[in-house]
């Protein structure tokens, strides 16, 4: 089977646990603005993971790590919408993508509804980061994202309440907040053998 089938079959079945809903769950959906990641998988025989870093100068999230995405332009459904972004901050040709599924929305604390929409991608495209948005792009293996291991739980103040957060740390890498929460979310459904 190959690993887009995979990972459709797995998207299909049932959450291993609860799904991650957002990081301010008073926050309601429709006070959110819509936006869209692409959650790109490489197929090789150890699939990885597309991330990127955001550019320091940044209005929100300077520095951070992230899938590539962005808002929902008015006319778009996720898919087109991550697709987009993924050509704008990386320079994904959007015919190398094969999309598999979606998952559940999250809520961020700055106030998107953010769909991750996951895709099969050839393995070694030559991408490349957009100069003003990405800094940089690599690639983490799957295994290691998914594995419950690696995610911790923590916890900072924020606007006077503390607040709880996923992070993964890879080789020095801190992928933390929603991109975390997001991974943890795709980990809960891709439960294969």
């Amino acid at each position: 089977m190959s690993l887009a089938s995979r990972i459709r079959h797995a998207l299909a079945a049932p959450p291993s646990e609860p799904l991650l809903e957002g990081d301010l769950p008073e926050v309601r959906p429709d006070d959110s603005i819509a936006a869209a990641v692409l959650i790109a998988i490489t197929d090789r025989a150890d699939p990885g993971m597309i991330l990127t870093v955001r550019r320091e100068h940044l209005r929100t999230h300077a520095g951070q790590i992230a899938f590539p995405g962005g808002r929902i332009d008015q006319g778009e459904d996720p898919a087109a919408a991550a697709l987009r972004e993924a050509r704008e901050e990386i320079d994904l040709d959007p015919a190398q993508v094969d999309i598999v599924g979606a998952l559940k929305a999250y809520r961020t604390v700055t106030g998107y509804l953010v769909t991750p929409v996951v895709g099969v991608i050839p393995p070694d495209l030559p991408l490349q980061p957009h100069e003003y948005e990405v800094a940089d792009w690599f690639e983490v293996p799957l295994a290691y994202l998914l594995d419950p291991a690696n995610h911790e739980r923590r916890s900072a103040l924020f606007a006077g309440r503390e607040r709880y957060y996923y992070e993964i740390d890879w080789n020095g890498r801190r992928i933390w907040g929603a991109t975390a929460a997001m991974t943890i979310n795709l980990a809960r459904r891709l439960k294969w053998s």
